[in-house]
């Protein structure tokens, strides 16, 4: 099936790869390079580096809007765009520019998580349960009809980024089984129950400010879920440390925030219904550590109270 592509970041990539080697790919749609580092140096999206390795032509228009990107598709010869993480809501004209419209893959099980960020609230909320929707767009929020969807259970030491990374695969071989069936006619579409659905917006810089008078569970699902980004931050002596690795605990209490035990498992500090082990910290200008080795250097100790930052 002659097909247009459609996605920014590293998550497509799979996508992209796994359509390239069993259909044709028209082109492929990216959003433009970015600055990005201290340099402020232009830096391409993922998926465009992508598709130039593969050969394949590249387009980056500034808006979805604008006429550029549906004539292009009108063009293009091709009956299905699939879009993946593209990072531009699609107005009506994009939608249904070719015969069989856009599907998209979307890394939760809708009608949950609809949103910029499934995965890492996911994470967050500490679901045991998460996949992948193969779905078919229209206008609203990720509110089409599913056409396919694969489940997977979430380890309970995975962070986010480790997730999404796993899910990225499963996507792509979910997308070929939906074309597959899409091209055969075999594929019902489910509609979602609207009223079932949850949110899950592109996260802040705030989210990775962590309160320890929440619970263990909430306090571990959260330092797993902002990570790689924002990040995982609390106070120390009036210092904004970094914190990775974190699980509840089998025992412990205290003040939340108190750090009651250090030991090979991790730094234990309280909260409101127990304690969390946290594996790993990293000091501002200092390399991630574990917590054995951060107390070693004297960063960290019995009795210290860890607070929540203010994120601007």
């Amino acid at each position: 099936m002659r097909t247009v592509f459609m996605g920014s970041p590293e998550f497509a990539v799979p996508c992209l790869r796994g359509l390239a080697g069993a259909h044709d790919v028209a082109f492929v749609v990216s959003q433009p390079d970015k600055p990005a580092g201290r340099g402020g140096q232009m830096h391409a999206p993922a998926v465009k580096t992508a598709a130039l390795e593969l050969g394949l032509p590249v387009i980056q228009p500034k808006s979805a809007r604008s006429g550029e990107l549906e004539a292009a598709l009108r063009e293009s010869g091709a009956e299905l765009a699939v879009v993946v993480a593209y990072g531009k809501i699609l107005p009506k004209a994009v939608l249904e520019a070719l015969p069989r419209g856009c599907i998209n893959v979307h890394a939760s099980l809708l009608p949950k998580y609809r949103g910029a960020a499934p995965v890492q609230w996911s994470v967050i909320h500490a679901e045991a349960e998460t996949g992948v929707a193969i779905m078919q767009l229209d206008e609203g929020m990720d509110t089409g009809p599913v056409l396919l969807e694969r489940r997977v259970a979430v380890d309970p030491d995975e962070t986010s980024g480790e997730l999404l990374a796993r899910l990225a695969p499963i996507g792509a071989a979910a997308l070929l089984e939906a074309i597959a069936g899409l091209a055969a006619g075999s594929l019902p579409a489910r509609a979602q129950d609207h009223a079932r659905a949850t949110h899950a917006p592109m996260l802040d810089k705030k989210d990775g400010a962590i309160d320890f008078a929440k619970s263990a569970i909430s306090v571990a699902a959260r330092i797993r879920g902002v990570d790689p980004w924002p990040g995982a931050q609390a106070t120390l002596r009036d210092q904004v440390i970094k914190l990775f690795r974190a699980r509840p605990a089998a025992s412990g209490s205290g003040a939340p925030g108190t750090v009651i035990a250090i030991d090979a498992s991790g730094l234990h500090v309280a909260t409101s219904d127990g304690a969390v082990v946290i594996r790993e910290l990293q000091a501002p200008g200092r390399k991630r550590m574990t917590a054995q080795q951060f107390a070693a250097g004297r960063g960290i100790a019995v009795g210290d109270t860890l607070g929540t930052p203010t994120v601007q």
